[in-house]
């Protein structure tokens, strides 16, 4: 059975004037993702699956300690490079598993015809297939954003910038770059995510500071979920 990862995560909605603050100090200790482009952000598109009970969104608006979600995700609309990721929380430390998925492979998901998923002989997609059958999970929701991210070698830092998130409103058009158009989220609000393996660097902890904010509970998925 595959170990997992467990990392920590925080996260801190902030403003536009705190990214520029954050982002000045980052430069001069942190690298820049290798996978970014001349800007030095990349877009990301995720379609999260759920069931009729909502049980993905109810288990992150409770809190739940133990919780898990599921989707596909690929980046700067290049769909040469699709991922099935499964994301979770273990008394509050934070795991991925993903694999590869092709554009055929997506649209059969989408599309319910799932049976293939069962016999591919790959641990996650049988997970899904399985869940897709006695836990009626579902392709629900579609989002879009735009990251920025910065990485710190010592402590397996990763610290990102999130902005510009956009819904599309039930939309399960995966491929279709003009379906999602509604802003869900304060044109002025930014979510910085920091996650890390065992510790967090003290030089990472004192560039991160920001006075006496709170760590925040901010889930791109649910407030998508507030449009339907």
């Amino acid at each position: 059975m595959e170990e997992l990862k467990l990392r920590h995560e925080i996260k801190h909605e902030i403003s536009t004037t705190d990214y520029i603050a954050l982002q000045h100090r980052l430069k001069f200790i942190a690298q820049k993702d290798p996978n970014v482009d001349e800007s030095g952000r990349y877009k990301i598109r995720s379609l999260y699956f759920d069931n009729f009970d909502d049980k993905a969104l109810k288990e992150k608006i409770i809190g739940l300690n133990n919780r898990e979600k599921f989707r596909i995700r690929y980046y700067n609309g290049d769909t040469r490079y699709i991922k099935l990721e499964k994301k979770g929380k273990i008394n509050g430390l934070c795991y991925k598993k993903s694999t590869p998925l092709t554009t055929e492979q997506c649209e059969q998901i989408i599309n319910g015809d799932i049976k293939w998923m069962r016999f591919s002989g790959n641990p996650l997609l049988v997970e899904l297939y399985t869940k897709m059958n006695f836990q009626q999970l579902r392709p629900r929701t579609l989002v879009d954003y735009i990251r920025e991210p910065y990485i710190y070698k010592p402590g397996n830092v990763r610290i990102t910038f999130d902005s510009g998130i956009k819904t599309g409103l039930n939309s399960k058009e995966l491929f279709n770059q003009q379906s999602t158009g509604m802003n869900v989220h304060n044109l002025n609000k930014i979510i910085l995510e920091v996650k890390f393996d065992e510790f967090l660097p003290e030089i990472i902890r004192d560039v991160i500071q920001l006075g006496q904010r709170q760590n925040s509970a901010f889930s791109k998925y649910a407030a998508c979920r507030i449009f339907g």
